[in-house]
This record gives structure tokens, sequence and C-alpha cells, in this order.
């Protein structure tokens, strides 16, 4: 990855280049993230920024997460390398991601870092502190997601994030978008080019277990889709498509809320006792990896996306996806899955129907899904590509 002014040149960089990333040291502060490996609280940040992190780590960096405290309570100093510290917050739906951020960039900016990394918009609003206070620090922004489109947000906070969608791209010396779809949209509306660096998975492998049995799940006989229950993953969707399919399949849901359980108390009314729709909680490790390895089909019917990890990491087990029809889904897939329209239960069961009627289709896709993650989303290229960055905004 090369850059000439605001002109970015994408692309492994050469074997010299690639020398002198890995020979040049820097500090490097995380923020925005609720931390690493929390759990049900997680989500596609935390992910990313603990993939990178690692990886960062291995290349000779001195990496900082800052992290909330109330996602890891018994408050681990270290991740496998990476330096963990919980600035003070309050816990409330809207200021706490704020809050953490402002008292995180204090930290920031009386220690000794390079490079401080904003992750998401909303944390971007406060990128110009760095900016302006410690101008020999290089500060960079990823955009993840538009989050202004979430419905769970109400006026205020969506014209926040609207705003902090334009300090993302303005306030850093670079800022990251993680599809091609949030990176033509900066060009195109907000008036500035960033540079593409997606998020990855890694191909996975995995042994056989009798993990499916403490569910009473047999391979190959349920339907899978993962992730926080709120409304923008467009849960009711599918779960009014499968009600209205005559199956044996089960539907796993896994995931735990956010915030407020009043939308999984809903799902649970419209599942309307159907026991073949089954709710399994949040659930990490080795159970979770059983899960997706021996799925039938992956289903993610959401409304918005920045680019879904968890659809990465459903290929990567050579899982076929089915996913709603806005741009990130389909990016993120490739052409190895299959689309239904956003928003739209009914083609969605259509969609259900036909690839539970033709298995042979499903299985065409397996191999070629990890193949696309072997390709395109590999974390170690990603972690080269984001090294490059600090690299060229440091010279």
């Amino acid at each position: 990855m090369i850059f000439k002014g605001n002109q970015v040149v994408l692309g492994l960089p050469q074997e010299g280049y690639r020398k002198t990333l890995y020979n040049t040291f820097m500090r490097i502060a995380m923020i925005g993230q609720k931390g690493v490996e929390i759990g049900s609280r997680g989500g596609g940040i935390e992910t990313h920024v603990a993939e990178l992190s690692e990886r960062l780590v291995k290349k000779g960096h001195e990496i900082t997460v800052f992290c909330r405290a109330k996602y890891s309570p018994k408050k681990p100093m270290d991740f496998k390398g990476v330096h963990l510290r919980y600035p003070k917050t309050i816990y409330t739906k809207h200021l706490e991601a704020i809050i953490h951020t402002f008292f995180s960039t204090i930290v920031v900016m009386f220690g000794t870092y390079d490079i401080v990394h904003y992750h998401g918009v909303g944390p971007s609003t406060l990128a110009f502190l760095p900016r302006l206070f410690r101008p020999h620090m290089t500060v960079i922004a990823t955009f993840h997601a538009r989050d202004r489109l979430n419905r769970k947000w109400g006026w205020f906070a969506r014209n926040f994030l609207a705003f902090g969608e334009r300090t993302a791209v303005w306030f850093p010396h670079y800022c990251i978008a993680v599809s091609h779809d949030i990176q033509v949209y900066c060009r195109d509306y907000l008036g500035r080019e960033v540079v593409y660096i997606p998020n990855g998975a890694n191909v996975q492998e995995v042994a056989e277990s009798n993990e499916l049995e403490k569910f009473s799940l047999t391979p190959h006989e349920y339907l899978l889709t993962v992730g926080r229950l709120v409304p923008a993953k467009g849960l009711h969707y599918l779960i009014e498509a499968f009600r209205g399919i005559e199956t044996n399949q089960q539907l796993v849901i896994v995931g735990a809320p956010s915030f407020t359980d009043a939308y999984l108390e809903s799902l649970h009314a419209l599942a309307g006792g159907d026991e073949r729709i089954r709710f399994l909680g949040y659930q990490s490790g080795e159970i979770l990896r059983q899960l997706f390895a021996h799925a039938y089909l992956y289903i993610q019917p959401s409304e918005i996306e920045g680019l879904p990890l968890v659809v990465l990491e459903a290929m990567s087990y050579g899982l076929p996806p089915l996913v709603s029809d806005i741009a990130p889904n389909i990016e993120a897939i490739h052409g190895a899955g299959f689309i239904f329209k956003t928003q739209d239960a009914n083609d969605l069961r259509v969609h259900l129907e036909e690839l539970l009627a033709h298995p042979e289709m499903v299985a065409e896709k397996s191999a070629e899904a990890k193949e696309i993650i072997a390709t395109h989303f590999n974390w170690d290229v990603i972690a080269d590509h984001t090294d490059a960055v600090y690299i060229s905004a440091r010279h």
C-alpha cells in the first residue's frame, strides 16, 4: 500500500517495504472499542481490534487497548502481549462510549504514543484533541459502519453520529474504511478519499466433538444465525420467514441482547412457541466453533452493517451464507453465498425453501467460501496493510 498525497494505491507492499514495516517500532493506542474478548457484549469492532492488535504486537509494536471495565470484570492487564487499560466512564446507552473515549484520549495525550487509532465514527469526534494538542502524534480512524442508520438511536444520537462520520474522515491524518461501500460513501457524500482495508477471518478446520449433543442438535439439520439481538440485525424477518416453512430443520439463534431485553422478548413472542426455533443465548469457544462447523446454512438478515465479521466467520468454516441484499453483505460473500431482499420476510422464505430443497446448491458454495476468506480477508494481510498506513502517515 503506497500513499501519494491523498491518493491511495492498494496492494501488498513490495518486499523491501515489508522489511521496513517489520523494523519500525511504534507505540499504538486503540480507542473506541469496549475491549477484547469481552463475551456477550462484544461485536465486530472488538473482534477487529483483538485480531489486529495481536498481529501488530508480533510485528514488534507496543499496543495499548483502552477498555471499558464493565465488560471485563476481572480487568486483565494483558491480552496476547497487548496492554489493556481501563479509564472511567458512565454506563448509559448514550454517554458510555463518548465519555470513555474522552478519558482514554486524555490518558493518551499525556503518554508517549506514536499512533492514536480511533475505532468507530462516534469516538472519532474527539480525534481533533491529539491533532491540536499533541501534533507529534499520528491520528488514524477506522470507519466501521454507518451507525446513525441503526434504529435504536434517537434524533440527537443519529445527528451526533452523522457529525461523527465527517469527523472520522476529516480530523485524522488517515481514515480506514472496512468496506468498499463505506469507501465510496466517504468519497461521494463526505468529500474525502479514504483507505480501504476490510475486516477479516481465519480459515477454520474443526475436529469432531460432542458439543452439539448439549443442545440436542444434529449436524447439518439446523440453520444458524449469530450476533447481538438488536432490531438492526433483522431477526424478526428471519423468524417470520422460518415459521412459514414446512421443514424438520431447526433455526438456531445465538447471541445476547444489548442494553435491553425488550427485543429478545419480542422475538420469543414472534416465535410463538415453535419448538424448531432455538434461542441458545451467548456462546463462544469450542461450542460456537462446532455450531458454525456443522450448520446447514448461515443466515444474515441485517438491515445495516459495516463489513459483517460474523458472515466472514461463517464462511471461514465453509458455511455458505444467505444474506440480505445490503451492499456490505454482498461485498462480504463475494459470490460464495445467496442473497434475498432486505426487510422482506416473504422473499427470505422463498430462498430458504429453495435452498432446503436443493442441498447440492449449498454444498457447491462450501469450498468457495473458504477460498474467498483465504484470498480476500486474511488477517495477516490486513495487519500488513494497517501497518503500512501507520508507516505512511508517520513519514
